[in-house]
């Protein structure tokens, strides 16, 4: 499936002709639009589970610790929000997310729309579609609850060696925001329940999906079948289509305010990761963006699963700490980079070669870096060797002696 590599089809701003700074951080002049951010979060979350919901009511309680924390992290200063400065701004959010769409999104959503259809029209044949609503319901809160744990299992340790998570920060740019008075059990929570909140506001559309939608029983087989195919179809055009979003989620204001910021707001670590994305920015990517949602529960919640916990391993920029990367794999990909330096590479990134290992995977995917390598990206870059270096000095701190041992060995020993 071939992808655009025209810079400007990726790097389009419309409604300005000033480009504006790409934006990476928030300023406490950011703190009516993200109160108001936090709002129409918790309402999205309402929506999606119900009012009284358990899950909503958890949510409510996040969005109200991250207005309290933001406050103390940043600062309050009351002024026109950008919602209100630049209004335009709001139509053309929708221009972009609908016009990033791809083929495969429509393909996802038409099987769903067809497996409803079909059950309609058969009211006598045996689709039990509320057993599987149910079973799938199961499969959500397993999704929910499996995650939790892995998560605040990351949590414990984070806490455990939060002085080692402070020198490591200390290290690199967060240096800005981490010195030796702040409260890093204040960050370490922040991005534990930056993560959570992010997990309760993505899985939203898929639970419409569950509640609303029928699932049979008799069309299980060829539809998962159908999913998994449209799935690896989805993947020859994801990074293409990240690209795009993430580079609006930097270069338009409102879009960093309201939707990517609050992925970068917290420290780099695997607490804050779920797919990539802020709190509404999940939302609105799973339901006018990627197809997750539509497939039949099974493969819904396989893909939501791994892809979940695979992010959050490949969020994880504080070598040493749970979950650890596996040795080598900080090589093989630069998103790193994004998160500790210079705003490139917008896409995944992803550098993994042509082994059999991945030779599943698409093209376009696995070596996902070539579309930034082509919109101007150097791989070899410093920001990347510092990261390394890093990795390096903390991944594996109790392998070092033995290293060091050895290398002092070999040198008496010539």
């Amino acid at each position: 499936m071939k992808v655009s590599t025209d810079p400007g089809f990726y790097h389009k701003i419309y409604g300005t002709k000033t480009q504006r700074k790409p934006r990476t951080v928030y300023y406490k002049k950011d703190f009516i639009d993200y109160t108001v951010m936090m709002v129409l979060t918790a309402l999205v979350i309402g929506m999606s589970y119900g009012f009284r919901h358990f899950m909503s009511i958890a949510g409510y309680a996040l969005c109200a610790f991250m207005v309290v924390a933001f406050a103390i992290r940043h600062g309050v200063e009351i002024i026109v929000p950008v919602l209100f400065r630049d209004p335009a701004e709001l139509f053309w959010v929708w221009v972009y997310k609908l016009r990033n769409l791809r083929p495969v999104y429509f393909v996802a959503l038409g099987l769903l729309v067809l497996e409803n259809v079909a059950i309609w029209l058969t009211p006598g044949l045996p689709h039990h579609s509320d057993w599987i609503r149910q079973g799938a319901l199961y499969l959500f809160y397993l999704n929910v609850a499996g995650i939790t744990v892995y998560r605040t299992i990351s949590l414990v340790d984070h806490l455990m060696k939060r002085e080692m998570v402070r020198e490591i920060l200390m290290q690199t740019p967060w240096r800005r925001s981490v010195k030796e008075k702040t409260n890093m059990v204040l960050e370490i929570f922040h991005a534990y329940f930056t993560g959570i909140l992010s997990h309760i506001v993505l899985l939203g559309p898929w639970y419409l999906i569950i509640k609303y939608c029928n699932f049979s029983v008799l069309f299980l087989v060829p539809v998962s079948v159908l999913n998994v195919i449209v799935h690896l179809k989805w993947l020859q055009v994801t990074n293409s289509w990240f690209y795009r979003n993430h580079w609006l989620g930097h270069n338009s204001e409102l879009q960093f305010v309201y939707f990517h910021g609050t992925h970068h707001d917290a420290i780099p670590s695997g607490l804050i990761a779920v797919s990539e994305n802020g709190f509404l920015e999940g939302y609105f990517r799973h339901t006018i963006g990627w197809p997750n949602p539509f497939y039949h529960p099974l493969v819904a919640f396989w893909y939501y699963t791994t892809e979940i916990k695979f992010d959050m391993d490949l969020h994880q920029y504080i070598p040493g700490v749970f979950p650890k990367l596996p040795e080598g794999s900080i090589e093989r990909h630069q998103h790193s980079t994004h998160h500790y330096g210079p705003l490139e590479p917008y896409g995944f990134a992803f550098n993994l070669g042509d082994g059999d290992d991945f030779g599943w995977i698409p093209d376009e995917m696995r070596n996902a870096v070539k579309l930034d390598l082509k919109l101007g990206f150097k791989w070899d870059n410093p920001t990347f060797r510092r990261t390394k270096m890093l990795y390096e000095k903390y991944h594996n701190p109790k392998k070092q002696p033995k290293e060091q041992e050895a290398a002092k060995s070999t040198a008496g020993h010539d």
